[in-house]
């Protein structure tokens, strides 16, 4: 499962990381760039972080082939997508739902406080957004209008809240990636 929500993750932020630069008018080059680096920035940040080299993006190519295939069908179904205005939107939140929950996984597996797992899980999800925005010469939306950082910190809480009852993994994940 977790596997699972990876590769939709970064499908789906790829696809937000597209979308956004096609808005601001990039060339296909520019548009792949901010598609890989939307997909994957957090998560490298978090990498880089916790000591974890060669990046995992470095190490499994597929990650390279979903990022492509999102960077494809954002340019090829553009117009059925900037027609749906909450769009960019759905995929940043299936995108921050789902590293989230890998940044807290990470930082579980390496034995980290549940503090400093929440504190990946959020970097994990965002940064890769706030890469994006950067690098399209905007204010990083998570430091404007959205409360996508908090909503992450939440998840995480009620992450660790939820991992006392004992769940099932699956239940865990689901929960905490609705939220």
């Amino acid at each position: 499962m977790f596997y699972l929500l990876d590769i939709i993750g970064t499908m789906a932020f790829a696809m937000s990381g597209a979308l956004t630069a096609m808005n601001k008018k990039l060339d296909p080059f520019g548009v792949f760039i901010i598609a890989f680096v939307t997909a994957v920035g957090g998560g490298t940040l978090r990498d880089v972080l916790i000591g974890r080299t060669p990046v995992g993006w470095m190490q499994d190519l597929n990650y390279v082939y979903l990022i492509t295939i999102g960077f494809f069908l954002a340019i090829i179904f553009r117009k059925k997508l900037d027609r749906l205005r909450t769009s960019l939107f759905l995929f940043d939140t299936i995108g921050l739902g789902v590293f989230t929950l890998i940044g807290l996984e990470k930082g579980i597996n390496i034995g980290l406080h549940p503090t400093i797992c929440i504190a990946l899980g959020t970097m994990t999800a965002c940064f890769g957004g706030v890469i994006r925005d950067i690098l399209c010469n905007d204010i990083p939306v998570i430091f404007r209008r959205e409360i996508y950082a908090t909503i992450c910190i939440i998840g995480g809480v009620l992450f660790f809240t939820l991992k006392e009852l004992n769940l099932n993994q699956d239940v865990l994940y689901l929960i905490t990636s609705v939220v």
